[in-house]
């Protein structure tokens, strides 16, 4: 059976986006490469990618564009369908190449028939309040978190509230010299 992936950046102390909403806490640098082998082999075990409105936008904004050809993962994640969960989206470009396909209303119902059907495995990237509906609805399989050596001090949890604890088994860590460690654990 297929799998649900979330794969997240969070800072040292838990946070998903700091006190704007942005993302710049992670270390966007050349030296922080260093996971572009290994998320293009772990695309190969997807066929699907689910995106929240707001994360569709960023990825949107750079991943069709000029601004991506010099990334490893590029190529492969253009050509990976791409689901947008929104209620205020009628269309998603995804540049000059296929869409991507607009859900809209129960997306934990939505997931759920997602999973059943045949292929490779699903990821979520980022889509804070997305990954947050499919944790409570027990829907995720397993978490990537790329932690990221910086407290940011607020802003939004990627876990605020579950209603009830959730226990995770790690199976796996790597550590950069970034100071960046990604850990893979499943629910």
């Amino acid at each position: 059976m297929k799998k649900l992936i979330l794969e997240e950046w969070v800072s040292i102390d838990g946070y998903a986006a700091d006190k704007n909403g942005e993302l710049d806490f992670f270390p966007n640098t050349e030296a922080n490469k260093f996971s572009d082998e290994v998320q293009l082999k772990f695309l190969e075990t997807v066929d699907t990618i689910i995106l929240g409105r707001k994360t569709y936008e960023l990825f949107a904004d750079f991943w069709p564009t000029e601004k991506s050809r010099n990334e490893i993962i590029a190529d492969k994640l253009n050509e990976i369908t791409k689901i947008v969960f929104s209620n205020t989206l009628d269309n998603a470009p995804w540049g000059d190449l296929e869409p991507a396909q607009v859900v809209s209303g129960n997306a934990v119902d939505q997931v759920r028939r997602l999973l059943q059907q045949p292929g490779k495995d699903i990821v979520l990237w980022g889509s804070i309040s997305l990954a947050q509906q499919l944790l409570k609805a027990d829907l995720i399989d397993e978490i990537h978190l790329q932690v990221c050596p910086t407290a940011v001090g607020g802003g939004r949890l990627l876990f605020p509230d579950l209603g009830q604890y959730k226990n995770f088994k790690l199976t796996s860590v790597k550590s950069y010299d970034t100071g960046v460690v990604n850990m893979h654990y499943e629910l």
